[in-house]
């Protein structure tokens, strides 16, 4: 099984992928969007979205980091996927799912999905700038506000040339309440030349068993899931047994500490209780300690906090 760890805006960022990488066997990483509006981005934006691109294109752990891209005008998104190859990295994916609002208002992420025309336009445009050894990928959803084009969208990304596809098998509007159509997949799947990975509700091995059996697909995409239970990738592939509760503090004590030894310090307290909004499916004791962690605004007092605990669960 093939395990790739979704791009989450705003929740897999660089340092929760190597976190999450040091603990997991995943095959690949796709980063969180650079949006593409009308110019060629300064190597800088790449470098704050992919810090990855100076050691390699790679995690510390060693796993491969793709750059996403996202935007609507395909002349500019060629350009600036050339400009990501020649920083590092190990190919391009295109964003046809994004379901925030003020990304489809600027006719970026999945309201392209309305147009399968666009997303031809805008894949071969990419494909054909990015040198023929390296991937292009897309992902989409099944759909903006139906599924009624689910399959020319599908075709649509691998005529213009996307080597593999990843579909989170819900549309836009139903956003990501369950459950996850996989069975759409399958039907991508069997129409296309191309490899196709299954994504949307993968939250333990069983259900990873399930999604392959109903779409078909021994690629899987995980995201949601893969923070509320940080070694999901690995619980995929071999059935281990969940991380506990005390391996889970252990990480985000180590998480917090590198957190706030980087520039973003100041933004660690929501960060870390947005964590702690996922990790609540897992784990009643995380649900117990938010109550705790949620009134607190200072990062020294969220750190005291949560050493305080590991220590109680060595």
């Amino acid at each position: 099984m093939r395990v790739i760890l979704a791009p989450m805006q705003g929740v897999l960022d660089h340092l929760m992928r190597e976190v999450l990488t040091s603990v997991n066997d995943y095959d690949l990483c796709v980063s969180e969007f650079v949006r593409v509006v009308d110019q060629l981005l300064p190597t800088k934006v790449f470098y704050r979205i992919a810090p990855e691109l100076r050691q390699g294109g790679k995690t510390r752990a060693g796993t491969p980091v793709r750059v996403q891209l996202l935007g609507q005008h395909p002349e500019w998104l060629a350009e600036n996927a050339v400009r990501a190859i020649a920083l590092g990295s190990p190919g391009v994916d295109l964003n046809f799912g994004c379901p925030a609002p003020t990304v489809n208002k600027s006719k970026g992420g999945a309201v392209l999905l309305k147009e399968p025309e666009a997303v031809y336009r805008i894949v071969k445009a990419v494909r054909e700038a990015v040198p023929a050894h390296l991937p292009v990928s897309a992902k989409i959803r099944l759909g903006y506000d139906d599924k009624s084009l689910f399959l020319e969208n599908a075709h649509a990304a691998s005529d213009g040339g996307a080597v593999e596809l990843a579909v989170h098998a819900r549309t836009k509007r139903e956003g990501y309440r369950p459950p996850a159509h996989w069975e759409y997949v399958d039907a991508i799947r069997r129409a296309l030349p191309i490899p196709v990975t299954a994504n949307g509700e993968i939250w333990n091995h069983e259900d990873a068993l399930t999604c392959a059996r109903v779409s078909g697909c021994d690629s899987l995409m995980v995201g949601r899931g893969a923070v509320s239970l940080p070694n999901l990738a690995r619980v995929m592939k071999t059935n281990c047994p969940h991380m506990s509760w005390s391996e889970a503090l252990r990480l985000m004590v180590s998480y917090t500490e590198q957190d706030l030894a980087g520039e973003k310090a100041d933004y660690y307290p929501s960060r870390i209780k947005q964590w702690f909004s996922y990790l609540k499916r897992e784990y009643s004791q995380a649900d117990a300690l938010f109550t705790e962690v949620r009134l607190l605004k200072h990062a020294d007092e969220i750190r005291a906090r949560l050493l305080v605990e590991s220590e109680r669960h060595p």
